[in-house]
């Protein structure tokens, strides 16, 4: 039998619903969930603002992922277990709980690889048809579903989804300690892939972006360099701090397509790239410059097997990952903020919409 009680979350069914390109409401949307005996049921908390979410309502599509019916946003988030199914053991009513949003056939051939996030079959909130958790409770798998520490905020929990991309990028890599980490894009993920590195061993990071507010903001979060590649040449500012050799590791974080095929000029020979943004178009990529540096290259598609290690280095507090948040709004403000994001106002990094649940 299911334990805990939702019946106060019943009564409240309005969900930040992207009815289609361009056009979100904040109305009521029944979302038919029961809950089997491995699910825990959730009273969302916190949820961020992704650009992937801000991306499906600007364009309505990301590649071959197309909004066809009206679909609930959000995948990044914390909340409290309301209920949990007879055969869940690790968790309980009351537990505070982060998600990771993304579930894969447990038999496909990729989890069997352990490559879970590759399973072509896997439900991700927040990816049509799948709707996502900008809504007052959702059903999920307990296997899915992570304890908070005590002394982690539902806020800082918010953010494991995209440090988890991060930290993913850093084992990607397989750098050693001291090694010199350059991040392209100043944005949530490149902020966090950032934090990553350093939390991986890495002793020095140069992060790179055009919008300074950003660039303020990685300063403050350990010994981090940072380039305003609208004044300054990045390969000339990784030469003089490099002593003329180069990065260890690239970590192209920015999506953007002129960066994204610039990454061979700041690497050291021998080094690797980590593609980690998704250009929204093919990129020049030198072949020859790759070559001559015997470059290793990897790439990230989400992420699998981290979810615990983010949350026990948050708890760790050795660094302050609240400072990304830059705006929080209420639930009743879902469709604001929204509009403000799809603007990108400059210096904004992370946003989020909080619904209070206890």
């Amino acid at each position: 039998m299911a334990h805990g009680s939702s019946h106060d979350l019943a009564a409240d069914t309005r969900a930040l619903v992207l009815e289609e390109k361009g056009r979100l409401s904040l109305r009521p949307f029944e979302v038919a969930e029961a809950l089997g005996p491995t699910d825990v049921r959730i009273a969302v908390h916190t949820v961020g603002i992704c650009g992937s979410d801000v991306h499906y309502y600007t364009h309505g599509a990301i590649g071959p992922f197309v909004v066809r019916e009206p679909m609930i946003l959000g995948h990044e988030a914390s909340g409290t277990v309301v209920e949990a199914g007879a055969n869940v053991r690790h968790l309980a009513v009351g537990d505070r709980v982060c998600m990771e949003p993304g579930i894969p056939v447990p038999t496909s051939r990729a989890s069997r690889l352990g490559l879970y996030n590759l399973d072509p079959e896997v439900r991700f909130w927040a990816t049509p048809p799948v709707h996502g958790v900008l809504r007052r409770s959702v059903v999920h798998p307990a296997d899915f579903t992570f304890r908070i520490p005590d002394n982690v905020s539902f806020a800082e929990a918010a953010m494991v989804e995209p440090f988890a991309v991060g930290v993913h990028a850093i084992n990607k890599a397989r750098c050693t300690a001291g090694h010199t980490a350059v991040i392209m894009g100043a944005g949530p993920i490149g902020l966090l892939t950032a934090v990553a590195a350093l939390a991986g061993g890495c002793a020095h990071a140069i992060v790179s972006d055009i919008d300074d507010t950003k660039l303020e903001i990685a300063g403050t979060l350990g010994r981090i360099s940072t380039v305003n590649v609208a004044k300054s040449d990045l390969a000339a500012e990784v030469s003089r701090i490099t002593g003329g050799w180069g990065a260890d590791v690239v970590y192209e974080c920015s999506g953007n397509e002129k960066a994204a095929s610039s990454v061979f000029e700041v690497l050291r020979p021998g080094g690797v790239c980590v593609f980690v943004g998704i250009p929204l178009e093919p990129i020049a990529y030198d072949v020859a410059a790759a070559q001559i540096k015997e470059a290793r290259v990897e790439h990230v598609f989400r992420y699998a097997h981290v979810f615990p290690n983010c949350l026990e280095m948050l708890s760790a507090k050795t660094f302050d990952i609240t400072r990304l948040i830059t705006r929080t709004f209420s639930f009743e403000e879902s469709v604001e903020a929204f509009e403000l994001a799809a603007r990108a106002p400059a210096g904004e990094v992370k946003m989020q919409i909080v619904l209070g649940n206890r």
